[in-house]
């Protein structure tokens, strides 16, 4: 994520602020709130691999970010009592790299590799056969003389995440025994989350702030958490403490989130498809130069929420700027209606 440092939903990680979300975390799936699908799912596939006395089934976690995939793996290995290793896809660039985790393993250990998606060729395939078989296999030497060694490694479960899982290869997503989507939170779960979070925190939360904060937080927890911290940041400085509907509100201001929780980044995306492309169709790659971020950036963390809220629609042509992006900006839509022009260009794309 590029996020600007005064960015409020995503900013750059912060020792600090890692620790507080560390602390913030459920730690098993009774205190998880949410997901309700998925956590009944996963219940079943450990509760199931307890009674057998073996290693569950590699699980994979998929969704946008900031909904609890990481707090999943770490609800994993606590509910199996085993060690968690974690690392992440763009960390292993090389086979070597997974080979020297893997073989690292105790049995029963729980690997959680984030953004699976992005790991290297050569390391994706070597963890094939660490998933089905418990074996990798090391070549020594190079040229004609290279000698692949077989190295047997302990039995573990691997727990991958991704915002994309449309960018697993098959086989990688074939060797998973159970695939978790993850959700958007209704406002009413993340009111939950953040009068637990307030609990902790030592916040004294009213319950029409909560719900102030809830409605605001795009349907991600992470995002819950971290307004609930810079509004009782606000609280504590100009007001007398108490995080009231009329301090959460002043307090979002400040921190430029709007009333449909909407960030600088998110408006800087409508206003450039709505003013600079007239709506649309551009693809994401013009879209994300047009606002200084990473075409990435664009379609993992703005965009399936501007979908979710309506504002922004995927054409085969490129992104579509419906009639409520226009009217949260303040803006007349084109009296062509968004469905009709979304319509036609699905049938262009298939003529």
């Amino acid at each position: 994520m590029n996020h600007d440092e005064d960015d409020t939903l995503n900013p750059l990680p912060d020792p600090a602020e890692r620790d507080l979300e560390t602390t913030l975390r459920p730690k098993d799936l009774h205190e998880f709130v949410g997901q309700p699908k998925v956590r009944e799912q996963l219940e079943l596939v450990l509760q199931g691999a307890m009674q057998r006395g073996a290693p569950p089934d590699h699980v994979l976690l998929s969704g946008p970010p900031g909904l609890g995939k990481t707090s999943l793996a770490m609800i994993i290995a606590a509910e199996l009592g085993a060690s968690l290793r974690i690392t992440s896809g763009p960390a292993l660039e090389r086979a070597g790299d997974l080979a020297a985790m893997l073989s690292n393993l105790v049995e029963g250990d729980v690997l959680f590799i984030d953004e699976i998606h992005r790991m290297a060729r050569p390391a994706e395939e070597m963890l094939y056969l660490a998933m089905e078989d418990f074996r990798v296999d090391v070549v020594v030497g190079k040229g004609p003389g290279a000698t692949s060694i077989p190295l047997d490694i302990a039995p573990f479960t691997l727990v991958g995440a991704t915002t994309r899982s449309g960018a697993l290869t098959g086989p990688l997503r074939d060797r998973f025994g159970f695939t978790g989507h993850m959700e958007f939170y209704s406002p009413e779960e993340l009111e939950l989350i953040i009068r637990r979070s307030a609990r902790i925190l030592g916040v004294d939360l009213r319950d029409d702030g909560g719900r102030e904060i809830a409605g605001r937080s795009r349907g991600t927890p992470r995002i819950a958490n971290r307004l609930l911290r810079r509004v009782r940041d606000y609280a504590e400085v100009r007001a007398d403490g108490a995080v009231t509907l009329e301090v959460a509100r002043d307090a979002l201001k400040v921190y430029d989130v709007d009333e449909l929780g909407l960030d600088r980044l998110d408006r800087a995306v409508l206003g450039a498809l709505v003013r600079s492309f007239g709506g649309g169709p551009v693809g994401v790659s013009t879209l994300a130069v047009a606002v200084g971020e990473e075409p990435t950036t664009v379609e993992e963390v703005c965009e399936p929420y501007l979908v979710r809220a309506g504002m922004l629609a995927r054409t085969p042509r490129g992104r579509v700027a419906t009639a409520t992006a226009w009217l949260h900006l303040g803006l007349q839509p084109p009296p062509r209606a968004p469905g009709e022009a979304t319509r036609s260009l699905f049938d262009d794309a298939t003529e």
